[in-house]
């Protein structure tokens, strides 16, 4: 939003609304934890049994209660759309996994008690690979996949 000579309010609130934020975090008011998710080392995993066990050694079941939606084939690997869903009661997290990509956990949400599970992002896939997503629901792990074809590589 562009006001008087020029100058970019947007920005300014955006701005504002970080400096903010810090306060809260110096203050102790908001929690250090509400900003992070997991290890960083999780997002460095080159292969899927090192992201499982960077998520916690996790064994998941396959769940019907999950629907994963992408594209079968996707023209720009740097923009695969990607929305997950579940009727699962208490989700705490939802992980994506690109079992191709140089690093294999793509993206994960930790979700506040009584949230949605559903979220609808956009992820970069290095090549053809399966998409998985990995959920947490009542202290268990669920998954569901989807194989993308990828034309153009993203990574």
């Amino acid at each position: 939003m562009q006001g008087h000579e020029g100058m970019d309010y947007g920005r300014r609130e955006a701005i504002k609304a970080g400096g903010v934020l810090g306060m809260f975090l110096m203050l102790g008011v908001l929690p250090v934890s509400a900003l992070a998710g997991i290890d960083r080392k999780a997002f460095e995993t080159k292969s899927l049994d090192e992201a499982l066990d960077a998520l916690g050694g996790l064994v998941a079941e396959e769940s019907a209660l999950i629907t994963l939606t992408a594209p079968d084939v996707a023209e720009n690997g740097a923009l695969v759309p990607v929305t997950v869903e579940s009727t699962m009661n208490d989700v705490e997290q939802i992980s994506i996994l690109a079992d191709r990509n140089p690093t294999m956990l793509v993206a994960h949400y930790t979700l506040p008690k009584g949230t949605d599970a559903y979220l609808s992002t956009r992820i970069r896939m290095a090549e053809t690979s399966n998409v998985i997503v990995l959920l947490k629901a009542g202290g268990r792990f669920y998954r569901a996949s989807k194989q993308v074809k990828v034309t153009a590589g993203g990574c």
